[in-house]
């Protein structure tokens, strides 16, 4: 029986590569009975995708994509996910030492990830934000998509309840609900580190928030 199976995965294996080389040498071929106007018009559609790419690339870092900053005010807020159509925000407190964590995978996303502006915002100097968007911990991560709310990351436990997980995690994460264009493996990457402490986070008010610190305690904002 095993090896039957064995023998069914080996032709599918084998089915598969030469269904590849079979499209590879239609390209091939395609290329070699291109004339000189073909080649040209091939060169041509190149060059304005190229173009365009760039155009967008320069659009995108007059915006302010490409570095990772801060928003000074609930006012601004408005203005950024107006003007980018992709944005992740993080909601952070600077006492709050997991927050720390988190921009350092956030500036390294916003340098590659151009696609996406990155921001964060103190959430103890947005209220109504806060409530309005319902944060109640933190660290926070909100993501909108042409000026609509599309993801939000609470904690840690969805990067693998570690405090040790990698800047492909996350990238991975955003990736699920296209917040940024993620272009690695379906499956989440593997995450170093042991996983922290679980606990359960009770508000005690509409305008509690509380953050998850190292050592698993609970703090009001």
């Amino acid at each position: 029986m095993a090896t039957n199976m064995e023998q069914l995965v080996t032709d599918q294996v084998v089915k598969a590569a030469q269904a590849m080389e079979a499209e590879l040498d239609r390209k091939i071929q395609r290329l070699e009975n291109m004339d000189d106007d073909d080649m040209e018009a091939l060169r041509e559609k190149r060059m304005k995708q190229l173009k365009k790419e760039n155009d967008q690339k320069r659009e995108w870092l007059q915006k302010g994509h490409g570095e990772y900053q801060e928003i000074a005010s609930e006012k601004e807020f408005f203005g950024e996910t107006k003007n980018s159509p992709r944005i992740v925000i993080h909601f952070y407190r600077p006492t709050t030492l997991r927050c720390d964590i988190v921009d350092k995978h956030l500036k390294i996303l916003a340098e590659k990830h151009l696609e996406t502006k990155f921001v964060k915002l103190n959430a103890e100097k947005a209220p109504f934000l806060t409530e309005r968007l319902r944060i109640h911990v933190i660290p926070t991560l909100l993501t909108f998509k042409d000026s609509l709310t599309n993801d939000r990351i609470i904690g840690f436990d969805e990067l693998g309840g570690t405090d040790d997980f990698s800047t492909e995690m996350l990238a991975w994460r955003l990736g699920q609900k296209e917040s940024i264009i993620y272009k690695g493996p379906a499956e989440p990457p593997a995450n170093g580190g042991a996983p922290n402490k679980k606990h359960v986070t009770v508000l005690k008010g509409r305008r509690t928030i509380r953050d998850l610190d190292s050592d698993g305690s609970e703090d009001d904002l």
